[in-house]
């Protein structure tokens, strides 16, 4: 079982328009509501991969509700999220059908009290001895202490399960700092971690300061990843556009489920960075466009060298 942690989790809402203008009002076309959250975006793809999943985090208020409600509708995925006082947020995305663009606009969250969090400590660390990989998605929300992904991947190291952490800032900076196996930054946040806006030099960077693997999305770039075994950069063929929005997320289920297949990192990088172009031409986050995802996996360039460094 994949486990993925969404401490912040939401109802996403995206809203499609003919053409978004300040100040006006506009005509919504389309309407689509997903369970959302950087964790159960990745849940959703890995399911659609075959993967059986459960998600945690914490939920709360008539929101989250609506969220649990969706996620019993999601094949394989096991709902173990805590139930908090506080209303579960809601993020808005708005797509400009004429342009591609998407403005998005996100809720803080609830508040989370210490009660609460012990609640889920308990739970989390139930739930890893079941789990054959665990990922430590997004952002955290108010009352949850600013170090509390650093004591997740402690946890996760104890019970010997493999831990990605996969969010930003202090939160990015004390975690890392626990070593976990593995990190995913995008480019602006490993520059925030490290300093240096040299992607090379900030992988390694990284990973002195405790991830024992780095790999960093870096857009239209692609995937670098920077591991004990060696070193590689993953390329698709094409910028696609879209809707950007959940396409970290798709990289991150494809380097989860590289993972628990065993898969090689050049394959890992591959399936990931192909996944993660798929998913800017799908309409919501969490989801891939399946034809475009298999087109793209025979056309993914990967450079690199096995290395010890």
């Amino acid at each position: 079982m994949i486990l993925t942690v969404t401490l912040n989790t939401a109802l996403d809402i995206t809203y499609r328009v003919r053409s978004l203008r300040p100040h006006a009002s506009h005509r919504v076309s389309e309407v689509t509501e997903r369970p959302g959250g950087k964790g159960l975006n990745v849940a959703r793809v890995l399911t659609a991969l075959g993967h059986e999943v459960t998600v945690t985090g914490f939920t709360g208020g008539a929101t989250g509700r609506v969220v649990q409600d969706l996620l019993t509708a999601t094949p394989a995925v096991v709902d173990a999220l805590v139930p908090v006082t506080g209303a579960t947020r809601r993020t808005i995305a708005v797509v400009d059908e004429l342009t591609g663009d998407t403005t998005q606009l996100n809720e803080p969250g609830p508040t989370i009290t210490p009660a609460e969090w012990s609640a889920f400590q308990e739970a989390y660390e139930d739930l890893l001895a079941s789990a054959s990989t665990v990922a430590l998605c997004g952002s955290l929300p108010p009352g949850v202490p600013v170090g509390a992904y650093a004591g997740l991947v402690r946890a996760a190291r104890t019970a010997g399960v493999p831990v990605l952490l996969d969010t930003s800032g202090e939160a990015l900076r004390r975690g890392v700092a626990a070593r976990p196996d593995s990190i995913k930054p995008n480019a602006d946040e490993l520059a925030e971690l490290t300093g240096s806006h040299d992607p090379l030099r900030a992988t390694q960077d990284a990973r002195r300061r405790g991830a024992r693997t780095v790999v960093a999305s870096l857009g239209k770039s692609g995937l670098l990843a920077h591991t004990p075994e060696g070193r590689w950069q993953a390329t698709p063929p094409t910028r696609l556009h879209g809707n950007p929005t959940g396409a970290g997320d798709a990289a991150v289920a494809g380097l989860l489920s590289g993972l628990v297949e065993h898969l090689a990192w050049p394959d890992r990088l591959t399936r990931a960075t192909a996944l993660s172009a798929a998913s800017v031409v799908a309409p919501v986050a969490g989801e891939f466009d399946r034809g475009a995802y298999e087109e793209l996996l025979g056309r993914v360039a990967v450079t690199g060298e096995v290395s010890a460094a």
